[in-house]
């Protein structure tokens, strides 16, 4: 892991502590060569393969005369290469491409738990979204051709009306840019933008979750539904003859919510449920489990020569004695939190790593493998320090 008072080349030379005291939900910052001479990880072939996939997430955006469609995936069928103004955006490719994953881990200067995934926006000349802006952080990283970037620090975000895209419906170019491969922008939240492909182009998308407290709020009444207890049922033995029959009685009201009163949430009951919360695979994600499952003894031997790594598609955070990993979580002891944590962080163990670990980890390891969660290293890996 990379010192937050490292100078980052991906940061225009900032150390991750300046460019969060600096520009972090702030303002833009432009970095030319942010990864000199890079290339696309995948090819459009590959690329197009993805966005044909169920359990990928993936839209078609078009611009033909003066209106704008979106289609949402899986895409079997595409525009013509030789048409312009259209956009697909395959969401979520570090998923499924272990070199698109690792570039996504290049930003974990900021946590796991704030960091989303990767998109893919393919284009041809014209193309684009239009004029819109994000409600979380995002860099925007060029990766093949070139986009124009036109952006606007505008407190006018209201939309045009009746579009399947929220489109800003006052956009007002304020800076703009040219990004060639390399060339990266970032982006804080609300920030209006507009880019637009200048030939065929490829943008990597590296974009930060921030869910609304409107939706954990929704999410946290569900998790406690299951741990509620509220013995006992209504009763009212000193009941009085009523004169409104349809009225409800103060009565009744008070008793029922003192019950209801009685609901509350400890605060270790909201650090597991941001857990699980945050670690919950999306709806589109299902893991697949070995073609040919080792026994658990086979299993422990292997894991025990080779290591073992997180699947791409595993989302593992830990708090306190706490260990969340795919909506699900776990109380640890010390030397457990030990081993875990070192996993979560690095996202792999070696075998010297794992020989640490204690038969209760390596046995959850067993059943991670047999659900498709974690996956055994080739002999000749080592895990990324």
């Amino acid at each position: 892991m990379k010192k937050n008072n490292q100078a980052l080349t991906l940061l225009a030379g900032l150390s991750a502590e300046q460019f969060f005291a600096e520009y972090w939900q702030k303002k833009p910052l432009l970095i030319r060569q942010a990864i000199p001479n890079f290339k696309p990880l995948l090819s459009i072939e590959a690329l197009f393969a993805l966005a044909s996939r169920d359990d990928v997430e993936s839209r078609l955006i078009t611009y033909f005369k003066q209106h704008w469609e979106m289609k949402n995936g899986p895409l079997k069928t595409l525009p013509q290469k030789e048409k312009k103004d259209w956009t697909m955006l395959v969401q979520g490719v570090n998923l499924h491409d272990p070199a698109a994953d690792a570039l996504l881990r290049e930003f974990r200067f900021a946590p796991d738990a704030r960091l989303d995934d990767l998109m893919i926006s393919y284009a041809r000349e014209g193309g684009g979204v239009g004029p819109h802006f994000d409600s979380y952080d995002v860099f925007l990283l060029q990766a093949h051709g070139q986009r124009r970037w036109q952006i606007s620090a505008q407190t006018d975000l209201s939309l045009i009306e009746g579009m399947p895209l929220k489109i800003l419906s006052n956009f007002q170019c304020e800076q703009e840019f040219i990004l060639e491969p390399g060339d990266m922008l970032y982006l804080p939240p609300h920030y209006a933008h507009d880019g637009v492909a200048l030939g065929e182009c490829m943008t990597y998308s590296i974009g930060f979750r921030s869910p609304s407290y409107q939706e954990m709020g929704e999410s946290l009444m569900q998790f406690m539904a299951d741990s509620i207890e509220l013995p006992g049922r209504y009763a009212d033995p000193d009941l009085k003859a009523s004169k409104h029959p349809a009225e409800i009685s103060a009565q009744m009201m008070d008793t029922i919510a003192d019950e209801l009163e009685k609901i509350t949430f400890s605060r270790e009951d909201i650090e597991i449920f941001i857990g699980e919360y945050l670690t919950e695979p999306k709806a589109s994600v299902f893991f697949e489990a070995p073609k040919r499952a080792l026994v658990p003894e086979q299993f422990i031997e292997k894991a025990l020569s080779n290591g073992v790594r997180l699947s791409l598609k595993t989302q593992m955070l830990y708090q306190g004695k706490h260990v969340f990993i795919n909506g699900e979580s776990f109380t640890v002891g010390k030397r457990d939190k030990t081993s875990l944590g070192l996993l979560a962080n690095q996202r792999s163990l070696n075998a010297q790593e794992l020989s640490e670990a204690s038969d209760d980890v390596l046995e959850a390891f067993c059943i991670w493998y047999e659900d498709g969660w974690l996956e055994l290293m080739k002999k000749s890996s080592t895990a990324k320090k």
